[in-house]
C-alpha cells in the first residue's frame, strides 16, 4: 500500500480561523496521512478520538492488505498459503472492487497484472483510498465537522456545516512549486494519479509498457476510491484519456499531456 501520487497543493480553508482548526498527522502505509478539521468542534474531545479511531483503522488495513508485509492476508493469498473463501470480509469486499475496477475501466486498472508476478493479486490500485474512505465513518458522529484527509495526493473532503469549500490546489507536475488552479470542492474526493513523484510506474496492463503520455491525472467526483481509479486508469490509457474522460459522468478534472498540453473538463451528473 505504499503508492503515492503527484500531490496536491498544501489544504487551505476560505474562511475558517485557526480557533476552528485541528489536523492530525501520522505516518502510516509508507506515507503521511493528515486529517484536517474545520468548524466549532474541530476541538472537541469526540474529534480527537475520532481521528486515533481512523488513524488506527488505517493501520488495520495496511495490516491486512500490505504488499510488503509477510504477514499480511494479500501476500499469504499471493503465496497459496490463504484462500478468498477464508480471507477476512475486507479482502473479499477489496477483491469484489479490484474486478469492477477491471471492468469499468477496459482493463486499465488491473489488480492482477502486475509487472513481473503473473498472477498475483495486488489491489494498491484502490486499496489505499477504500482504507480511508471506510476510515472516515469514525467520524459520522460529528456531521457538522468540516473534514479533509489527505494521504499520497488523494483527498477526501466533507464540508460539514461550513458555508465555504475547500480549496484545494493542482500541482504543476513539472514544478511542484507551482500549482495550475485552484478547485473547490465542499463533499467527494479529489485523486491524482501521474508520474511527477515516483517516476513512470504506471503501465498500461493491455502491452505492460510505461505509461508516459499523461504525466498527470486529476479526478474529483463524489467517490474517493473511483476517483483515484480513474485517475489511474486516466495515465494507463495516455492520449485516449481525452475522450475517455467525458464518459465518467459526475466528475471533473485535469490531465497534463507529457507535452505540456492540460486539458480539463467537467461532466453533469
Amino acid at each position: 500500500m505504499n503508492r503515492a501520487a503527484a500531490a496536491p497543493a498544501p489544504l487551505r480553508s476560505v474562511a475558517a480561523k485557526p480557533a476552528r482548526r485541528r489536523v492530525w498527522v501520522e505516518q502510516i502505509m509508507g506515507m503521511p496521512i493528515s486529517v484536517h478539521a474545520r468548524g466549532p468542534r474541530a476541538r472537541d474531545p469526540h474529534a480527537a478520538r475520532a481521528a486515533r479511531e481512523l488513524f488506527a483503522d488505517l493501520r488495520a488495513s495496511d495490516a491486512l492488505f500490505s504488499t510488503y508485509r509477510e504477514d499480511s492476508q494479500i501476500s499469504r493469498l499471493n503465496r497459496g498459503e490463504l484462500t478468498l473463501d477464508d480471507a477476512d470480509p475486507a479482502v473479499r469486499e477489496v477483491h469484489r472492487l479490484c474486478e469492477a475496477a477491471r471492468i469499468r475501466t477496459d482493463g486499465y486498472v488491473n489488480a492482477w497484472a502486475i509487472p513481473g508476478h503473473p498472477g498475483w493479486f495486488d489491489p494498491t490500485v484502490l486499496v489505499k483510498t477504500w482504507a480511508v474512505a471506510r476510515a472516515a465513518r469514525h467520524f459520522d458522529t460529528l456531521p457538522d465537522l468540516g473534514l479533509a484527509i489527505g494521504a499520497g495526493g488523494d483527498i477526501l473532503l466533507r464540508s460539514g456545516s461550513e458555508p465555504e469549500p475547500w480549496t484545494i490546489g493542482i500541482e504543476d507536475p513539472s514544478d511542484p512549486t507551482r500549482t495550475l488552479a485552484g478547485v473547490p470542492v465542499f463533499d467527494g474526493g479529489v485523486a491524482t494519479s501521474g508520474s511527477a513523484a515516483r517516476g513512470a510506474h504506471i503501465f498500461d496492463p493491455h502491452t505492460g509498457q510505461p505509461a508516459t503520455e499523461v504525466v498527470s491525472a486529476t479526478v474529483i467526483g463524489p467517490s474517493l476510491m473511483w476517483a483515484d481509479v480513474w485517475a489511474t486508469a486516466a495515465v494507463a490509457r495516455g492520449r485516449s484519456a481525452i475522450d475517455w474522460v467525458r464518459t465518467l459522468h459526475g466528475t471533473s478534472g485535469m490531465l497534463v499531456l507529457a507535452d505540456g498540453t492540460v486539458h480539463r473538463w467537467s461532466n453533469e451528473a
